[in-house]
């Protein structure tokens, strides 16, 4: 992966989790709201999505091939429990590192799973193919 398809991997998740903590109240940081919380935990917040990213690559194509007949029993609708249990995951993951994400709630997971997945693909969708990077 090249230094360009990296930043723009990083930088499609930072936007598709902020996007997350500022539409939904049950998905954030501690001590601060909306817009603010975005802003004044940057740095935490790349992390978070660094983190994101590495479970979304490595942990989730795993559970999937393995939840594959629950998917297609249901549509694809499993997919949805998957994204929230791997939103779920990412937050038990960062709080070893005493990071103050929280997600509370499975439909705030829920939630936050589908619109960090339509951002992801709007973003990729301006940002472009980053194969030639």
């Amino acid at each position: 992966m090249g230094l360009l398809k990296f930043i723009a991997w990083l930088a499609t998740n930072v936007i598709a989790l902020a996007a997350a903590c500022v539409i939904f109240d049950g998905i954030g940081f501690e001590g601060s709201s909306g817009w603010d919380e975005v802003t004044d935990n940057f740095w935490s917040l790349l992390f978070v999505a660094l983190i994101m990213g590495i479970v979304n690559s490595f942990v989730a194509p795993i559970i999937k091939l393995l939840s594959l007949p629950f998917i297609i029993i249901t549509l694809g609708l499993f997919l949805l429990l998957i994204n929230a249990l791997m939103l779920f995951f990412t937050e038990w993951l960062v709080g070893l590192f005493d990071i103050d994400f929280y997600v509370d709630g499975f439909w705030n997971a829920v939630g936050g799973a589908i619109v960090i997945t339509i951002v992801t693909w709007i973003v990729g969708f301006f940002i472009g193919d980053t194969e030639d990077a």
